[in-house]
């Protein structure tokens, strides 16, 4: 089982980069009032078939041929549901996926968002020619990192660039605080 919501966004986003996606958008939005939290992981990859979708959450189920089950999906869904939420995937072949999934903010049960700015600069800097765009709200505010509007700015210096890697990080370390005030989610 996985400790914080930003592992299951690794995970997820590694199952994308196995679907061959060169773009992937992770969107966390947390609100207040309706005391929410949501993940959304959209990808252009490969997709899914209707039979393979409705495997996706069985744990006995992978497409992967180095072990015999896939724990990921199954564990961000009762994850989800612990605190009264709910998980939610469509996708089609040809068309991508996108996975949602949606945890009640203030239930005991819901694990912590954890290290976003670890995770997101971490797929960034490694995968090199896919393209990322992160939306991080919380109720009115928020901010975006988009690796194509870096890409367009940096040209050929490349994301894993001392420079460039300590800049993406604290970018979105600066953006993430004022956008939260500096409150743990």
């Amino acid at each position: 089982m996985m400790t914080e919501i930003s592992l299951h966004v690794l995970d997820a986003a590694q199952n994308s980069l196995r679907a061959g996606a060169d773009f992937i958008q992770i969107t966390v939005r947390i609100d207040t009032r309706a005391e929410t939290l949501t993940l959304s992981i959209t990808d252009n990859g490969c997709g899914m078939t209707a039979v393979e979708l409705r495997k996706a959450e069985d744990p006995f189920y992978t497409t992967r041929t180095t072990r015999t089950v896939g724990l990921g999906i199954p564990f961000l869904k009762q994850a989800a549901l612990l605190t009264g939420g709910h998980l939610h995937i469509a996708s089609k072949p040809g068309g991508g996926t996108t996975l949602m999934a949606v945890f009640k903010l203030n239930h005991i049960d819901r694990m912590p968002l954890g290290d976003m700015a670890l995770v997101i600069c971490s797929l960034v800097i490694c995968h090199t020619t896919v393209d990322f765009l992160y939306c991080y709200h919380v109720d009115n505010k928020g901010f975006t990192l988009d690796t194509r509007e870096f890409r367009e700015i940096l040209k050929d210096i490349p994301f894993y660039s001392p420079e460039v890697s300590t800049y993406i990080k604290e970018y979105f370390v600066e953006n993430q605080a004022e956008t939260d005030g500096g409150i743990v989610f």
